[in-house]
């Protein structure tokens, strides 16, 4: 397994380790009773609660580009060290990005996200 497919795993597990810590944010801000039915009169999340929540959205947007590039180069014979540092860069910026966004530190979170960015455009500079 080439190593873009073993960050995207890993990303995939970030994935849901965010999703896992959303809920139980949301689980300690509502309780689990709302949680369990239709969601259709439900608070918004605030404080950590709605960090959480935005940090794993925005995760799973950048996921789906992230998996397309790495399948695409896996695919297209063009992975390659570039390939692999954009990975890594995309890997390890959105690892320290989610605990930066559930804390709340805003540039830093913003510099992360610009990293991971960098790491997707890398990915895609080898495809074109």
């Amino acid at each position: 397994m080439t190593l873009e497919l073993k960050l995207l795993v890993w990303s995939m597990a970030l994935a849901l380790v965010q999703m896992l810590i959303a809920l139980l944010a949301a689980i300690a801000q509502v309780g689990i009773l709302p949680l369990v039915g239709n969601r259709e009169k439900l608070p918004a999340f605030d404080g950590w609660a709605g960090r959480a929540q935005r940090a794993h959205r925005n995760m799973l947007e950048s996921l789906t580009i992230f998996a397309a590039l790495v399948l695409v180069a896996l695919v297209a014979g063009k992975s390659n060290v570039v390939t692999a540092l954009g990975a890594q860069l995309f890997f390890w910026s959105r690892l320290a990005y989610a605990p930066v966004y559930v804390i709340g530190i805003p540039w830093l979170r913003t510099g992360l996200w610009g990293v991971s960015f960098a790491g997707l455009l890398q990915i895609l500079s080898q495809l074109l």
